[in-house]
């Protein structure tokens, strides 16, 4: 170990190793189990949100690239075409860690004072303050930014990667 950044990203590393632990593994099939991965891995970092930063910071550490490699060897079983798999796959492994950071690190830099609550009114009228003009879609969803869901905004996304995998994906996925 030569500093304290590469520590805490090993810490990280295993937080995230955690995820893999506890992701189940359905038997409908790799959207399914590409589901439950993504949010195994958004829990873990929920119940750890100092590590939302490291997941990928360095991307070659172990189960940073166990995430990659199963996302990849996953959406190769739904059919999509091969030289498609490597676009999609860090598509999905980026998504899933970097959303999952967006949704938790706010908690770790607003301090353990501050709830997700009070976090999410003070940036709702911090955008009830901007000009319409000039953010229209930000100013007309302070409501949803005080009152959305974590999870729900979470798997809304996951599942339109999933939606347009499985209909981009050949009917008849190899084994």
């Amino acid at each position: 170990m030569t500093n304290k950044d590469e520590l805490v990203a090993l810490a990280a590393d295993q937080v995230l190793g955690h995820a893999f632990a506890a992701a189940p593994h359905p038997e409908e099939g790799a959207d399914a189990e590409l589901r439950a991965l993504a949010i195994a891995v958004l829990d873990a970092l929920d119940r750890h949100p100092w590590a939302a930063f490291h997941v990928n910071t360095p991307p070659t550490l172990a189960n940073t690239l166990h995430l990659l490699d199963r996302v990849g060897t996953l959406v190769a079983r739904t059919g999509l075409p091969a030289e498609q798999h490597f676009a999609v796959s860090t598509a999905i492994s980026y998504y899933i860690t970097g959303v999952s950071a967006q949704i938790v690190a706010p908690r770790a830099t607003a301090g353990a004072a501050t709830s997700r609550d009070a976090f999410l009114t003070q940036t709702a009228e911090s955008g009830e303050k901007l000009d319409p003009a000039d953010y229209p879609f930000l100013t007309r969803t302070t409501t949803e930014l005080r009152d959305h869901d974590d999870r729900d905004q979470f798997t809304t996304g996951l599942d339109l990667f999933l939606d347009g995998l499985s209909s981009t994906a050949d009917p008849r996925p190899s084994a």
